[in-house]
C-alpha cells in the first residue's frame, strides 16, 4: 500500500487580479514519496472543490470549509488570512489523511491537486510533471522553489535537462544525416533553454532560502553550510550550462562551415530541410531584417519564443542588479554628505574654539604687559 499524501499549506501570498484587485493564493505544498511540489489555489478554487465533491459524493468532507468572510477581506486582514490558512489546511487534510477514501479516489480531488490520474500517491514521472508545471507559471515559479525541497527537485531536474542536452550534442557530432544532425541540435537547445529557466527560478529560491535564514523562520530555513553547498551547486550547473551553450554554438558553425567533420547533406535532406530553392530563396528571418543567429538557427518557432522570454528575463534581472548598485550607491553618497557636513561643523566648531583661546590669549598678554 502506498503511503499516504502529506499535504500542508505552510505560507500564503498575495497577487493581483487583471483589474489590479488584490487576492490572497495559499500554496499548497504536497510531499510524495519521491517528489515535493507546490499548487498555488484561492479560496473560490477551494468553495469549488467543496461543491463539487458534495454533489458527487453526496456528503460533506469529513472537517468543513472556513467561511466566508462578508466584512473584511484577507487582502487587508493578516489575522483573517492566518485562520482561514488553518482551517484550509485542516480541511486538506481531513479529506487526504481520514479513513474514508470516497473524497479523495475522485477526479476532482486529484485534479485540484495536480495529482497522478491513477492514484494518490503518484509515480515519480507524474509528480515530476506536476512539479515543473507548478514553477512555470511566471512570477510564483520562484515562490515556489524557496521551499528547500522543491529547490532540490528543481536542481535535480536543471541536471536531467543537462544530461540530455549533452546527449543530444554527441548525436548531433556523431551524426550520418543533416536531418539527424538538425534534429539532435534542436533537442539540445530546447533542453539548454529550458535548464535556463529552471536556473532563474533556483536563484530566487535560493534567495527566498537565503532570506529565511537570516529572518530565522521555522521550517524554511537549511543552515548556512547547506545555503553554501547550494551555492556551491548552483555555480557548478550555471557554468556546466554555459559550457553546453557555448559547445552547442561551436558546433552549429562546425556544421555550416563545411570544414573537417562537417555532414554532407544529400539534396534529399536539402529540400526535407530548406525546401525547394523556386519556393526558399534564403534563411529565416526573424523581427523584420534581423537574421537568424547560431542561438536561433536550430530552434522551432516555440523554442525561439522561449530563448527570447529567457532573454528578457535576463535582461530583467540585470536590470535590477543594476537598480541594485546604484540605489547602494547613492545610499554611499548620502552616508558620505553626511559625514562632510559633519566634519565641516567640527570644523566650524574647532575655528570658533581657536579664536576665542585667541582672544583669551591676547587679553592675558595685555594683562602681563600692565603689570611688566
Amino acid at each position: 500500500m502506498a503511503p499516504p499524501l502529506e499535504i500542508s499549506i505552510p505560507t500564503t501570498i498575495l497577487s493581483s487580479g487583471p483589474r489590479g484587485k488584490p487576492f490572497t493564493l495559499y500554496n499548497i505544498t504536497l510531499r510524495l514519496p519521491l517528489r515535493t511540489f507546490v499548487v498555488q489555489k484561492r479560496y473560490s478554487d477551494f468553495c469549488t472543490l467543496d461543491s463539487s465533491l458534495h454533489s458527487l459524493v453526496h456528503d460533506s468532507p469529513p472537517a468543513p470549509l472556513p467561511g466566508k468572510s462578508w466584512f473584511k477581506s484577507t487582502a487587508s486582514s493578516p489575522q483573517l488570512t492566518e485562520e482561514r490558512r488553518a482551517g484550509l489546511e485542516t480541511y486538506l487534510r481531513s479529506i487526504a489523511e481520514g479513513p474514508d477514501r470516497r473524497w479523495r479516489e475522485t477526479s476532482i480531488w486529484r485534479s485540484f491537486l495536480s495529482l497522478p490520474s491513477n492514484s494518490g500517491a503518484g509515480s515519480a514521472s507524474s509528480a515530476k510533471g506536476a512539479l515543473v508545471a507548478a514553477n512555470q507559471r511566471g512570477v510564483n515559479s520562484g515562490q515556489a522553489a524557496g521551499d528547500p525541497q522543491v529547490w532540490l527537485d528543481l536542481y535535480r531536474e536543471v541536471k536531467g535537462c543537462l544530461h540530455d542536452a549533452r546527449l543530444s550534442l554527441g548525436r548531433r557530432d556523431g551524426a550520418v544525416k543533416a536531418t539527424e544532425q538538425y534534429e539532435a541540435g534542436v533537442e539540445a537547445k530546447k533542453c539548454l533553454v529550458k535548464a535556463g529557466g529552471l536556473l532563474r527560478d533556483l536563484e530566487k529560491g535560493l534567495g527566498i532560502i537565503e532570506e529565511n535564514e537570516r529572518r530565522g523562520v521555522e521550517g524554511a530555513s537549511v543552515g548556512k553550510g547547506e545555503l553554501r553547498r547550494r551555492k556551491d551547486l548552483l555555480g557548478s550547473v550555471r557554468t556546466e550550462r554555459e559550457g553546453l551553450e557555448k559547445l552547442s554554438v561551436s558546433l552549429a558553425v562546425k556544421g555550416q562551415g563545411g570544414g573537417n567533420g562537417s555532414v554532407s547533406a544529400s539534396a534529399q535532406d536539402k529540400t526535407a530541410l530548406l525546401g525547394s530553392s523556386s519556393t526558399r530563396t534564403g534563411g529565416r528571418v526573424l523581427g523584420g531584417p534581423v537574421p537568424e543567429t547560431a542561438k536561433t538557427r536550430e530552434l522551432d518557432n516555440e523554442g525561439v519564443l522561449q530563448l527570447q522570454k529567457q532573454m528578457m528575463e535576463d535582461q530583467d534581472m540585470d536590470l535590477e542588479e543594476l537598480a541594485k548598485v546604484i540605489r547602494r550607491q547613492k545610499e554611499m553618497g548620502l552616508a558620505i554628505h553626511g559625514e562632510l557636513e559633519l566634519q565641516k561643523e567640527m570644523l566650524d566648531r574647532m575655528d570658533q574654539d581657536v579664536d576665542r583661546v585667541s582672544g583669551k590669549i591676547n587679553v592675558a598678554k595685555k594683562r602681563v604687559n600692565k603689570i611688566s
